[in-house]
């Protein structure tokens, strides 16, 4: 049996070179603070003193007999070495114009107490494995580590807490592949591309003068990095590359990566009918979709032949001016991509299918808060993609803000350190090194499934768009990229001097680029442009709404609900939901009603009876917000979690329930990037409460309201937002309906406001059968939160079976005389329901009829005429809503009832007076405010109650 000191040197012996000076690293934070290391290290030090400590390490460099070691040297080696690999990035020559000073100050061996001689006494192993070859010494292996980590590229991997990733990077980076030169044929064709890539923008600039573009000038080499990871990737098995980038350098990768043609951009710069170039729609341009977009913010697909005839698609997701926004909208490509529906459960995840590319811009990535939302997403069960690959394009300069005022970090690439990202430094201007970069990048995603982060340290030729000059604002900077060569000079010369590249092949090269411009540019010049500017009518104005059967037979529901209410007989419910989710057994007994919760639970039922995909995401959707939901049943003795849904029978289909992250942006973001690379799929979003949707304002204003419009980009994303004044303050009532009111146009979405739990049925199976076809759009609910429970918005079984979804609901339906009807009450939502509880007892109104609008948009104009038709002696028509004047429906609906009722009629309101706050703070306010806009609403003038407003 061993001893203690046996045993320890067995551990002692597992670690060689930059593992033992982990270990230093490690017994020196021990002795500082014996809570800050893991417990098993922390027992290994606990018996041990710092001599016996010395004693250990000191044995552990196996060398040749000779003078005996000196412990203190052995440990200055290790720390010398240690901080090559941490800090080498200070000295490293990483910026192509000079402009920094580099810090060498970790490599100077006096600071450590050091000789060169005393490093050649002492073995290579010390200090790496991999540099020095057998039986050299520790300064051949100093002068290796130097070399490999303060040339062009620089490594930050300090952060990088696994020790088996930390030791794979260095393995990789010390091993001496990466600095291996590239073949001949590979070298030659990253000039060739270098040189499309710069003549390409160089052809725009004297063609197109002033228009911006935008262009990728000072960060060439960034579309062969693009080509190289997408190359190891789909070597690799991926089917689907999806990249997402801001405007700098756009129309270089939509031209050389996606093979968007020249004519397409040139048809778009002359604001030519680009249809008679090219006849696809695959290939949006300026003249496609509705109103368009600019051409710099223009995605593509393209279809890309591989190995083998394994065929990838490339997708450039389109981009809004929002910069960084576009991110988590490709992160939703790429695990949409991922993922494997096709069963019950869970979908299947497989991280080679699909890879996403991020490129950021070095001012954004720091700056706007969106990045960090969606870089915590890329290790959580819902959204993860198996690792992202980021690229910031680093021009060192923001519009025209230098990086000293527009971040608190050293580099831009630093937010990334926090989730233990690997970053590597390059200079743009070292096409080699770049590659390498690239390949080391694809390599770590497809070995450790983790994000990783390449900084492509460059400049910006001209200024931020081509109307500007930079010399006003950045005159030191840019009197120096006046007289910097482009890398493609660069690289020709280095070619040539290394004997690859004649003079006469680097002009055949330059010389062919401009001639496929030229003609590109010619076939464009000849298209007879349109005298007639025309505008383009959205194509579903010319659709007509299509009618879906939405009813379910009683059998298959009654069916459908019992086996949602069984689990397995040894799991432990709460005793408290038991009860309630027993209860509902009864919903189909001839007196049984069915809830807002249940007809939701039924209608996934039935979707993916279908055969209709469904993930469903929020803060707190496995159980809801409110304790409504609860498709996530938790044993409350073992933890174990069960999914009644998942056990359905009848189920054809992935049913994907997640509670996400405390944030909206970047999860509304996902979500619908999700919904449109899976067309097929029902995708649902929910609010914690509706105001939280404020967060995620650009996703709607930029994305979901405006997508198909801009870019012809479908989607059936549905939107849960809880909505209703219930006295809890501003903060948790409005959902803010007017702001997607407000965006409502050519038929963008569908905004609707319910009162029953069938409305909520048939809606979401309307939703289900309109995905993938032309007529799908979002769907935006102001959903309930005390209707949740109230027995008025309850259902039959029969409204769900036999029923439909209805845009207009009218409240009093039997035994009226529509001749005694003089005012109409028009409401939406939970005021509808306050009303009806008011109005239990119809005696007594006969004069009134109340008309609940539950589709607000697409206005129901045709459903609303027909009601007031019936209706030949009404003189008053009331609009009553719980939110502010300025707030809610009424802007919106006033014109367009206007429209319908009889002449010298005009709808009056009745609500809350306009307020800069959506809700009073105060409960008891609010209810007697309720109160007040109640009994306006159904008292009559001469009891008092037309103080309308």
């Amino acid at each position: 049996m061993k001893g203690p000191n046996e045993n320890r040197k067995a551990i002692l012996d597992e670690f060689l070179g930059p593992n033992l000076g982990y270990v230093i690293d490690q017994f020196e934070r021990y002795k500082e603070d014996p809570t800050a290391i893991e417990p098993e290290m922390r027992m290994f030090f606990e018996e041990m003193n710092d001599e016996e400590f010395s004693s250990f390490v000191s044995i552990k460099p196996n060398i040749q007999e000779g003078e005996p070691l000196q412990t203190e040297k052995i440990f200055a080696s290790i720390k010398l070495a240690e901080n090559i690999r941490t800090f080498g990035h200070l000295a490293a020559n990483i910026y192509p114009l000079g402009n920094y000073t580099p810090d060498i100050s970790h490599l100077d061996l006096n600071s450590y107490g050091l000789t060169e001689d005393d490093l050649r006494s002492l073995p290579g192993q010390i200090i790496s494995e991999n540099g020095p070859v057998s039986g050299q010494t520790a300064f051949h292996a100093y002068m290796k580590l130097k070399e490999v980590y303060t040339k062009s590229i620089a490594y930050e991997f300090d952060h990088v807490h696994d020790v088996a990733e930390r030791n794979w990077l260095i393995e990789r980076i010390e091993n001496g592949r990466l600095q291996s030169p590239l073949p001949k044929e590979k070298r030659i064709e990253i000039l060739k591309r270098l040189t499309e890539v710069e003549e390409f923008e160089k052809f725009l600039h004297k063609t197109f003068v002033g228009q911006k573009r935008f262009s990728i000038e000072g960060l060439d080499v960034m579309v062969p990095i693009i080509d190289e990871i997408i190359a190891e990737t789909v070597r690799d098995g991926a089917e689907f590359i999806n990249i997402g980038m801001a405007h700098r350098g756009r129309l270089n990768v939509l031209a050389h990566v996606l093979g968007k043609p020249y004519e397409m951009i040139f048809a778009e710069f002359q604001h030519a009918p680009n249809k008679e170039l090219v006849p696809s729609e695959g290939s949006v341009g300026i003249n496609f979709g509705w109103t368009g977009d600019v051409k710099y913010h223009l995605g593509l697909n393209r279809q890309l032949a591989g190995e083998n005839a394994v065929r990838a698609k490339i997708t450039l997701a389109n981009n809004p001016s929002h910069l960084e926004y576009v991110g988590a909208v490709v992160e939703g490509f790429t695990r949409a991509a991922q993922d494997d529906r096709s069963a019950s459960g869970y979908p299947t995840e497989d991280y080679k299918t699909a890879l996403a590319i991020l490129i950021h811009g070095d001012a954004a990535f720091p700056g706007e808060g969106i990045v960090a939302e969606t870089l915590n997403l890329s290790s959580l069960r819902g959204y993860r993609t198996g690792g992202t690959i980021h690229i910031i394009s680093n021009n060192m300069i923001g519009f025209t803000t230098e990086s000293h005022d527009s971040r608190s970090t050293r580099y831009a690439s630093d937010l990334a350190k926090g989730f233990e990202i690997p970053i590597i430094h390059v200079n743009a201007d070292d096409p080699d090194a770049c590659i390498a970069a690239a390949v080391l990048a694809a390599e770590y995603r497809s070995v450790f499934k983790k994000d990783f982060l390449i900084d492509l340290i460059g400049y910006r030729r001209f200024g931020h768009n081509e109307m500007d000059e930079p010399m006003t604002t950045s005159p030191q900077m840019y009197t120096i990229v006046q007289k910097h060569p482009t890398v493609k000079e660069l690289y020709g010369k280095k070619l040539g001097n290394e004997g690859l590249v004649t003079d006469e092949v680097i002009a055949k090269i330059q010389k062919d680029v401009q001639e496929r411009l030229v003609k590109a540019n010619d076939k464009v010049s000849r298209i007879k442009h349109d005298e007639e500017i025309t505008i383009p009518e959205p194509p579903l104005f010319n659709i007509q709404r299509a009618t879906y059967e939405t009813k379910v037979p009683l059998e298959t529901l009654k069916k459908m609900n019992e086996e949602l209410l069984q689990w397995p007989q040894e799991f432990k419910v709460f005793n408290k939901l038991e009860k309630i989710l027993k209860r509902r057994i009864e919903a189909f007994d001839e007196t049984g009603k069915v809830d807002w919760a249940l007809a939701e639970s039924l209608a996934f039922a039935s979707i993916l009876a279908d055969g209709v995909p469904i993930r469903i995401s929020g803060q707190d959707t496995e159980r809801g917000t409110f304790a409504q939901r609860n498709l996530v049943l938790h044993d409350y003795q073992s933890g174990k979690m069960f999914l009644p849904l998942h056990q359905l029978s009848m189920a054809k289909a992935s049913f994907a329930v997640y509670n996400s992250p405390l944030t909206e942006a970047a999860v509304v973001g996902f979500e619908y990037g999700y919904n449109v690379f899976s067309p097929e799929t029902l995708v649902i979003w929910e609010a914690q409460y509706g105001d939280f949707a404020n967060a995620a304002q650009v996703m709607f204003d930029q994305f979901i309201a405006a997508g198909r419009a801009k870019w012809g980009q479908k989607s059936g994303l549905v939107l849960l937002l809880p909505h209703g004044y219930e006295g809890q303050g501003p903060e948790h009532s409005s959902a803010r309906l007017e702001r997607y009111l407000q965006s409502a146009s050519e038929k963008n979405w569908a905004v609707v406001n319910l009162t029953t739990a069938a409305q909520y049925f048939h809606l979401l199976r309307r939703q289900a059968a309109m995905l993938g076809k032309e007529e799908v759009r979002p769907l935006v609910v102001m959903s309930p939160k005390s209707l949740l429970r109230n027995p008025v918005v309850s259902s039959s079984g029969y409204e769900l079976s036999e029923g439909e979804f209805r845009p207009v609901i009218e409240h009093f339906t039997h035994s009226r005389d529509h001749q005694k009807v003089e005012r109409i009450v028009m409401c939406s939502g939970k005021i509808a329901i306050d009303i009806a509880e008011q109005t239990k007892d119809p005696s007594g109104f006969d004069w009134l009829q109340v008309i609940r609008l539950e589709e607000i948009y697409p206005f129901p104009t045709k459903d609303l005429k027909n009601i007031f038709a019936k209706y030949p002696n009404i003189n008053e028509v009331l609009w009553v809503q719980e939110e502010p004047k300025n707030m809610g429906a009424w802007t919106f609906v006033e014109p367009r009832i206007n429209e319908l009722i009889p002449a010298g009629i005009r709808v009056e309101f009745i609500g809350r007076r306009r307020r800069s706050s959506p809700a009073e703070g105060e409960p008891n306010v609010h209810k007697l405010i309720q109160s007040k806009i109640l009994t306006a609403a159904l008292s009559r003038a001469e009891e008092g109650g037309s103080s309308h407003g």
